[in-house]
């Protein structure tokens, strides 16, 4: 029996609960970690952590999972790695590996290759996570907390590293946390790239639409269809079922620890979609200019 420790039980977190008890067989939630222990959890044998490291250190606890915003991210998985125990960083990798819109995506973009261009789109109505900072408190803007998804989705469906960007931003992170967001980035084989990220107060959009020499695909992950336009005008379109996608991320970590394998997005890649963050609000910061990823490396 495979046991998982779970960080972070808010409403995410939670979706995790409810698969970890009912849906992995030869899995067991071993442990979970949440702000504090007052509350009710439904399972009173599970042990209810109030600090990860503790949990982290349990012998019951075999790998791992976080659901916690971005900023608290990197002590957490410090830790597990120096417990050398395995771990599933839900933000900001999970989207775009589980998702049946973008596994379908992933699938028919050879049909339109060599790709040319693309526009992606994310609004979404949420509130920004905040992140302590010595005294205070710093809330996390669009970029980190929507935009990563789109970066990190570029890449895996390119299979290309993004090598440059520009960015603004409004406002600008200096005067307070961002929430509108447009990019603009090329691929190491030139493919442009535009991204636009914001908050919203009305009903979410996500969207994608990629432009290759032979047509173009446009997918829409919030009504679960994808649409092929050949070059010829000739259409076909997809609907596709509802599918747990937390339930996904899951198996392939599951999978990934059981036979030693490298799970379908790997810590690397998480590495990368940041590192072209931070060169996007190092654009931001500059007006718009154009800005080498990974040049402070």
């Amino acid at each position: 029996m495979l046991g998982i420790g779970l960080i972070g039980i808010g409403r995410h977190g939670s979706r995790y609960v409810q698969h970890l008890l009912r849906d992995l067989p030869d899995v067991a939630l071993a442990a979970v970690c949440r702000k504090s222990k007052s509350g009710v959890f439904s399972d009173a044998t599970i042990p209810v952590y109030d600090d990860y490291r503790a949990m982290i250190s349990d012998p019951r606890v075999h790998a791992v999972v976080v659901v916690t915003p971005p900023s608290l991210c990197y002590d957490i998985c410090l830790a597990a790695v120096h417990a050398r125990k395995p771990i599933l960083i839900e933000k900001p990798l999970a989207l775009n590996g589980s998702h049946p819109v973008i596994k379908m995506l992933r699938e028919q973009i050879h049909s339109i290759e060599p790709l040319q261009s693309a526009c992606l789109t994310t609004h979404i109505d949420t509130q920004p996570n905040v992140m302590s900072v010595g005294d205070g408190s710093v809330k996390v803007g669009a970029l980190l907390e929507l935009g990563i998804h789109l970066l990190d989705l570029v890449r895996f469906l390119t299979k290309e590293d993004i090598l440059e960007v520009q960015c603004t931003m409004s406002p600008l992170p200096s005067v307070a946390p961002e929430t509108q967001v447009e990019v603009r980035l090329r691929t190491s084989s030139g493919i442009a790239c535009t991204l636009d990220i914001a908050r919203v107060e009305v009903q979410r959009t996500g969207r994608a639409v990629w432009t290759g020499e032979k047509g173009t695909l446009t997918a829409d992950w919030v009504a679960r269809s994808l649409m092929r336009t050949a070059k010829d005008g000739r259409m076909e379109a997809w609907t596709l079922d509802v599918k747990p996608t937390v339930l996904a991320t899951l198996q392939a970590f599951v999978h990934a620890i059981r036979t030693a394998t490298v799970p379908p997005i790997t810590g690397l890649d998480g590495c990368l979609a940041v590192e072209a963050a931070d060169a996007c609000y190092r654009s931001a910061a500059n007006h718009g200019a154009i800005t080498l990823v990974g040049a402070t490396r």
